[in-house]
């Protein structure tokens, strides 16, 4: 079954988000994840804490794990800090 990755985020730098962006999507590859949803949301019920939202689909629980701790990953979190305030979930 596949497993999601699902990031809450409101953007602090464009700039800085954009560059975090795309440097996420190369770090996905190894580890067969890619997004199949991104940008901003419309909330049906509740409140939301934030503004937009990116599920990223990978083919188990291991491979995001593996993503997510994975070295070249890692290296971008000081970048990702800088572009947003955001949470991560794994389903």
């Amino acid at each position: 079954m596949a497993n999601l990755v699902i990031v809450d985020l409101t953007p602090l730098d464009k700039t800085q988000l954009s560059e975090y962006s795309a440097l996420a999507a190369e770090t996905l590859k190894p580890f067969n994840g890619h997004f199949i949803a991104k940008g901003e949301i419309e909330t049906l019920h509740g409140e939301a804490t934030h503004s937009m939202k990116a599920v990223i689909e990978f083919p188990d629980k291991e491979s995001a794990k593996n993503w997510y701790n994975s070295t070249a990953y890692q290296a971008i979190i000081p970048l990702r800090e800088q572009g947003m305030n955001s949470n991560f979930h794994l389903v």
